[in-house]
């Protein structure tokens, strides 16, 4: 049986997690392999720190999407992969891996998933989380301050060099290739209950 594979993007802060954990609670924790984009950046290892933190990690260059897409078509064929594990305080991957085995439904997590057409490919069911700039912009500052190490300047700058700007440019126009639109992220409780009756339902025809 080939699993159900589901893509949830959505610009930074929006409440994409906030989604994907909803969808695992609605469909069992037991039939999903949960994989994030984020785990796919490119390692930088080879460049001084300065010049890592000078990267626009907000272009889809960023991010490792060969490596990605054949995860993804392992996990289709049965298959387990070792995801990167990726530290972001140092713009590197570290040594380790995260084991990730096949099940039934593939949630693929991600800013930039919609705006590989690759990747696109692969997704039976695309959902964008759709947010208000301001509230994106609170949440990523919060986060990159408890969780990423940054400084309020840092992260400040950042988002008005290369994420704001890689928002408009690719983050907001793949908004069209999604199935399903979610405003307010993982609290729209209607739509998270059409989006779990879904994926009910393709389990059901799948198997």
């Amino acid at each position: 049986m080939e699993p159900v594979v589901i893509g949830v993007a959505g610009g930074t802060g929006s409440g994409k997690t906030t989604v994907a954990h909803e969808v695992l609670k609605r469909a069992g924790t037991a039939k999903i392999s949960l994989i994030q984009h984020d785990a796919y950046y490119k390692d930088l290892g080879d460049l001084a720190p300065a010049q890592r933190a000078m990267q626009n990690f907000d272009h889809p260059d960023a991010l490792d999407n060969r490596l990605l897409i054949a995860h993804l078509q392992e996990l289709k064929a049965g298959k387990a992969v070792e995801v990167p594990v990726y530290d972001f305080t140092t713009h590197t991957r570290t040594t380790k891996t995260r084991r990730i085995e096949p099940h039934r439904v593939v949630l693929l997590e991600g800013i930039l998933i919609f705006a590989d057409v690759a990747l696109r490919r692969l997704m039976d069911v695309k959902i964008f989380v759709d947010t208000d700039p301001d509230i994106r912009f609170i949440r990523r500052l919060e986060r990159d301050l408890a969780e990423r190490g940054r400084t309020m300047e840092s992260v400040i700058r950042q988002y008005l060099a290369t994420v704001r700007p890689m928002h408009q440019e690719f983050v907001e126009p793949s908004k069209r290739y999604a199935d399903v639109i979610i405003p307010e992220g993982g609290f729209n409780e209607v739509a998270m209950d059409m989006v779990a009756a879904r994926i009910q339902a393709l389990l059901l025809a799948s198997g």
